[in-house]
Formats: structure tokens, sequence, C-alpha cells
């Protein structure tokens, strides 16, 4: 069996360098015959790794685990390898991501959050130690082809942009090729995406989607490193953006689905259990949790909200239905590969639980969850039509997302429960799995997932990585299960916190603190952890975690309730942190950042993509933008300086050759500011002046925009952005990259005139 490789000795990485160890005379004719130094050689009989990562998936979500969404791609490896049913993850995505790629907790990692709400503890700062070396890295120095394509939530938000360093992009992390995008999420009709460091020119295809996009570069990578180098195994990691907010899907995709959900969220977790049980993969004695607290009854609802939510929900499966289709394509060509038989693929639908952070209502922009600001259904439906399309950052209502983590309680964000923490995941390798088919129920953590490819693979973690002593992997391999279903379970203890959502497993026992939910992003500074409640549950006698044991075994308790709080200590989960949306705000947590103290920065034509945590922090804030333009007529037409996107910004551009300026504030409305008058034709300075009210964050003020010193447009703003202008989308000039500000011109509406700078200067005490 090929798992039956001898590890290597642990050690040092990189290996040293070659020396000629025979007899150097005068010359080579004197000399002992030269052996040259030769690559780096895999152990004997490694197989390939495809590693696929979904995002935001639920339990209960796909069809292969009993869910309403149909998962081919799912179905076909299920049939040919291994079902995992206590695969668990963080409850979030940058931490799983982190937990995933190094075989260390998320908190060791200092991934206790995403990157964008990174503060300096050692537990928090998003920056992945150097002693955390990961698993691309290893493999790479093991003489394995090395490539991350899709979703990069991994490099701290201040190290994105041209200006690097590069060494914690995913290039950086051990991955020969990266093709994908370094944020949280992305729009899927206009993404900003990046080919190792350089930005990628936006797609001309009229019916390009980001899914498919990744599919066909995983395929491309695949099929060109496999021709020239055959011998070689490789390790593709695949981590597409679906299902994660943006909900992005065609007509087409979206249709397929309609009146499927009509039911609603209370009968599809009455279904979907019916049909995990039919399929095995929950215990015939599995109960169905209550809905989780604050959600509504599908029954409360009017005709109007059912017909919306039914909507949003075919908008979800569309989006669904599509990435397991594009996983498939990208496993077809693996399976034309001659070695294909010797390639294992672990496929993970979902690194945390389906995401309510849609809010009860559900959204149109889902940047107004992170700014603090809940949506109104009676708003959204007058956009039904256009769900799923690139007018909006669309997300369905948090009772959904419930509905997708059947039978758990709770859902993205909660790590206490598994309806944050429990993934389907799927293993296929034909070379060594015989149980075709199989169900495996050993509790598994996504740092497993490191050690038992380095054991399958013959290779034993370096105690030393490129100059660093590292941290000792703190997964235990479970490659054991690919063989014996009834095989013990190694992992005996496993704690879990996310936003002081606390969890504790041990020994087949959870203990569970619940704290605060998602769809309420505003938290309370004066709440205690001493008051949180904790819950109980014997997990081998219940699988949803439906009955609450605390009231009966308070002695057992306390023993995990004080056993968590020794793991917190041990794995840098301390300090405990529940502040919410604020730490979203960069300059507020004091995080680094490319521009200082500094309070002006000038750009010219050609800097586009600029991300936001390289930019001016122009939030609460009174600033001025002074662009120098030339123009060749009184027609010019383009943009001048934008930030952001659909999901919120601004943007000066000319139209007919009158300036204009618009303010987007979360989607919502777009405050337009247009001058009369044509600038005319040759070099003309302009200016867009705003002057803030002051007295606290997201407050309003007045604009004015001039021409070379005079009045041309001007009015108020109402209110303005209070966090952060957009979710993936910076700066550009001279051009509009990613989304569109405002949905007046086509993208990328380049000047027709040339910007020769832009100077934009915040004044913080005005």
């Amino acid at each position: 069996m090929p798992i039956d490789r001898p590890a290597q000795t642990p050690g040092i990485l990189p290996r040293p360098d070659f020396h000629f160890t025979g007899e150097i005379g005068r010359t080579y004719q004197d000399s002992d015959p030269a052996t040259f130094p030769q690559p780096v050689q895999p152990p004997k009989g490694a197989p390939n790794i495809v590693l696929i990562l979904l995002d935001d998936v639920g339990f209960g979500q796909f069809s292969t685990f009993g869910g309403g969404v149909p998962s081919p791609t799912m179905d076909r490896l299920a049939k040919e390898g291994l079902r995992y049913n206590y695969f668990h993850t963080t409850a979030l995505c940058s931490p799983t991501r982190a937990a995933l790629i190094t075989g260390r907790n998320h908190h060791s990692a200092s991934f206790a959050g995403i990157t964008e709400l990174a503060t300096g503890y050692d537990g928090y700062c998003c920056i992945l130690p150097k002693n955390c070396g990961t698993v691309g890295e290893v493999l790479r120095q093991n003489g394995y082809m090395t490539a991350w394509i899709g979703k990069n939530h991994n490099t701290p938000t201040w190290e994105t942009s041209a200006a690097g360093p590069f060494d914690r992009w995913a290039n950086g992390l051990g991955f020969d090729y990266f093709y994908g995008f370094n944020a949280g999420d992305m729009n899927h009709w206009n993404p900003i995406l990046y080919e190792n460091h350089n930005l990628v020119p936006p797609s001309e295809d009229p019916d390009y989607h980001l899914t498919e996009d990744i599919a066909d570069r995983a395929i491309t990578w695949l099929r060109q490193v496999k021709s020239i180098a055959p011998d070689k195994p490789f390790f593709l990691y695949v981590a597409p953006g679906a299902t994660h907010a943006p909900h992005h899907a065609s007509k087409e995709w979206i249709d397929k689905f309609k009146g499927q959900f009509d039911q609603g969220w209370d009968a599809y977790r009455e279904q979907t259990l019916a049909r995990q049980k039919d399929l095995g993969v929950v215990p015939q004695d599995t109960e169905l949790t209550t809905r989780s607290k604050g959600l509504p009854a599908w029954d409360s609802l009017n005709d109007d909200q059912k017909r919306l939510y039914s909507r949003m929900m075919e908008v979800f499966a569309g989006y669904g239905a599509q990435v397991d289709v594009a996983m498939g394509r990208v496993i077809d060509a693996v399976k034309e590969l001659p070695d294909a038989d010797n390639t294992i693929i672990l496929y993970i639908a979902g690194d945390n639980g389906s995401s309510a952070e849609g809010g009860l209502e559900g959204s149109l922009c889902e940047n107004m969850f992170f700014n603090g600001f809940p949506e109104k259904w009676e708003d959204n439906i007058k956009a039904i039509d256009e769900l799923g399309g690139p007018k909006h950052f669309n997300h369905f209502p948090s009772a959904w997302a419930h509905a997708m983590n059947t039978p758990f309680q709770w859902t993205k964000q909660v790590a206490s429960h598994f309806g944050g923490t429990r993934n389907p995941m799927i293993i296929s390798w034909p070379n060594a799995i015989k149980d075709k088919g199989g169900l495996r129920d050993q509790f598994i953590h996504t740092i497993d997932i490191v050690p038992t490819l380095y054991e399958i693979c013959g290779i034993t973690a370096p105690g030393t990585l490129n100059g660093v002593q590292q941290k000792p992997i703190e997964g235990v391999s479970f490659a054991a299960t690919f063989e014996d279903a009834g095989v013990a379970s190694k992992r005996k203890t496993q704690y879990f916190e996310l936003g002081v959502n606390r969890g504790l497993y041990h020994d087949g026992w959870m203990a569970s603190a619940p704290s605060f939910v998602p769809w309420q992003p505003v938290r309370s500074e004066d709440w205690s952890p001493d008051e949180q409640v904790w819950e109980l549950y014997k997990l081998d006698e219940d699988f949803s975690q439906a009955k609450d044991l605390a009231a009966q075994h308070p002695e057992k308790l306390r023993e995990l309730q004080d056993m968590w709080w020794v793991e917190a200590a041990k794995y840098s989960v301390l300090p405990l942190d529940w502040r919410a949306t604020i730490r979203m705000n960069a300059e507020a947590m004091g995080r680094p950042s490319l521009v200082g103290k500094r309070t002006k920065a000038v750009y010219y034509e050609g800097q586009i993509a600029l991300p936001d945590a390289a930019c001016l922090p122009m939030l609460n804030k009174s600033w001025t933008i002074t662009a120098e333009i030339d123009l060749p007529s009184d027609h010019a037409e383009g943009m001048i300086v934008t930030h952001g996107g659909l999901e919120g910004g601004y943007g000066l551009y000319l139209r007919e050759g009158k300036p204009v300026f618009v303010y987007n504030f979360l989607s919502i409305d777009r405050p337009t500011f247009a001058a009369e008058a044509p600038l005319p034709k040759g070099k003309t300075t302009l200016a867009v002046d705003f002057k803030y009210d002051g007295g606290g964050m997201g407050k309003g003020g007045e604009i004015t925009i001039s021409a070379n010193g005079t009045k041309v447009a001007g009015g108020r703003l109402e209110q303005t952005v209070p966090i952060q202008f957009s979710l993936g989308e910076g700066l550009d000039i001279g051009m509009d990259t990613g989304s569109p500000i405002d949905f007046t011109y086509k993208l990328p509406f380049k000047l027709t005139g040339k910007v020769e700078r832009v100077e934009i200067e915040l004044k913080p005490g005005q």
C-alpha cells in the first residue's frame, strides 16, 4: 500500500547545498568525474494531491450529505472513496485556512479571526508566523509541484499591494503558482485577481464568471506541469470563492431551482434530516435541533417575504450547484492523467458553516452588514429579478443559513456548535482506499489534514524550516481511517473559539458556550465571559447537539470548562475579545499601514486596484481630492479616480466633458453631484472638497466641486460610510477596475484624456 512507505528522518529544510566530495586536481583530467547536483526527489510512490475547499457551506447544503443543492462531483468522489461526517472547521474562513495549510490551531497560527479583524496579540495578529511552515512549502522542498488557485485570505491586508512584501502572499507560502484573489469575498462578475504577484486584466468575455475561471486555471496548470514533468507529483489547492457572498449566478443556473424552496426553511430542515438518515450520513436516532434563537418561523412571514426569500435561496442553490460542476471539470482533468489512481483528492465542503451574515431579512449588499446597517425586505424585494446579477452583492437571510446547517444549531461564526464547525469531507484515492462509498465517523479537525498528508507521502514535518525552528504540528494523522472504519479517533481533545463563541470536545463530550449571534453585529463592551451560559452534550448519543445535559452532569461540564482555559492558554487564545465590526476599522485598531501617519498621497495614471488597506483612511473626516487632467476635447469621458465599487465608495469622472462626483453609500444611496458645463480642452485642475460634520462615525457633510478654483457643483451628503468602503476593491486612477461605482457607464471607463496626478489630502482636524 502507498501509505506503508517509511517516513523520512526529521531534519532541516532546505537540505544542505550540494558539494562535490571527490578528488580535485589541477584540471578535470586529473580529478574525479563530477557528479552534477540533482533536483530533490519526492519519496518513492508519493501521491498527487488535490485539495478542494469550498466556502461558507453548511452540513445539510449539498445532496451528497442530504441537502437540496445537487452535487454530482461530490457524489462521484464519495462512491469511489470515503465520506467523513465528523470533520470540523473553526467557524470562520481565514482561521480555518491557516489551520488547513499549517497543521496548527488557528490561534497558534495567529489567525483568531479574518485578516480584517486583526489586533496586536500573538493569536490575533493574522501574520502567519515563520515557525508555522505550510504544507505547500514542505511539499515543495520535497519535490512537489505546488499551486494555489482561488481564494487567499491569509495575507495581512496591509501587505496586499504592489509594494509587497510578498513573503506572505501564496507564492511566499510555498506555492510556486498562484491565481486568485487576496480577500475574504470577491465579486464573481467583476473580480480583482492576481497571477502570482501581477494584477490580471479584466476579462472581455461577456459570460465571464469567477467560478469557471478558477476551474479553467486549475485545469490549465495541471495539464501544463504534468506535460513538462510527468514523473513529479503535484499539490493543487483549489479554493473557489463559492458559496461565500456575494451570491452571484447566472439566470440559467438560478432558474434550475425555481419553486424548489417555496416550502421554506423549516420544512427544508425536516426534509433534509430525512434524506440524511436515508443516506446514512447521520445516525438514525439523530434529532432535529430547535430553530436557533432569534430566527423567525417560515409560517410567520407574509407572502411577499416568502417570495423574496425563496428567490434568494434559488440564487444560492444555483451558485452552489455551479461550483460543484466546475470542480467536476477539474476532477475530470485529474482523471485523464496517467497517474490518476495515485492521486488523493480531498474535497472539503466549507471552511465553516453556512453564513448568516445576510441578516434576518436578507441583503442586497453584504457590506451593509459589516458597517452595522440592517436591511429591510421591503427595499430588497424591489430588486428580486436582479438577484445574483452584477448589480448587487447579495446574501440570503440568516434562517436559510441555519437550514443549510441541518441538523445542527447555529451558523458560521458560532464556534461553540456544529452548525458553525461541522463540514462534509470526501476523500478519494483509488490506489489506497478499498472501502468504496464508506462512511467514517472519527472526530477530525482541520489541523489533522497536514499530518495525514505528510504520513501518506512519507514525509516527516521538519524541525527547522528555512532557518526557523518550527512549532510542533498540533494535528494528528487520520490516515488509518482509509483502511479501517472502526479505528478509534486519535483526536481526544479539541478546543473551539471564535469571537468568544467557545467550545471544547473531549472524549465524546462537547461543552458549548454560544455568546453572540452573527445577525447582530453590534456587541456590548459590558458583556462578560464569566456570565456566559455553557451547555453540555454527549455526542455518541446525540449527533446533532439536541439534548443539553448541563443540568444533569454539572461536574463533567465544570471539568470541560476548566480544560477549555488550559487549552486557551496553551494555544494563544487569550485575551478573549468580543468586539465586533469596530475591529474592521484598521485605523482604530492601530494595524500596520503603508500610509502611516501621512495625511496626503499623490497617485498617477496607471495606479489601479490599490487595496483599501494601502489607501488613505478617508472615512469619518474631511478630505480634498485634487486631480490635474489634460483633455483632448470638451467632450472627454471616463473615470478620473474611484475607490470601491458597487458595494460602497466614490467616483469622480467626466460624462460628455462634465465633472460628476458619485458617493456610493453601501449601494442603497448614490448621491450624485454634476456640473452643468463641460470642461474645456486642455489642462484643468479639478477638485472635490468634503467638509465632515463630525460628532462620530458615519455622519454627513458638504461636497464642493471646483474647476481651476471655481465652484461648478456641490451639495450635501446626509450620511457616509463609517467602517469600510468596499469588500475586496480599492482605488483606481484613470479607469475603473472591479465593479462600477454606479451603473451609468460601462467598465473599464478609461478616461479619454490624461490624468497627470491625483492628490488626496485628509483634514482630520476640521
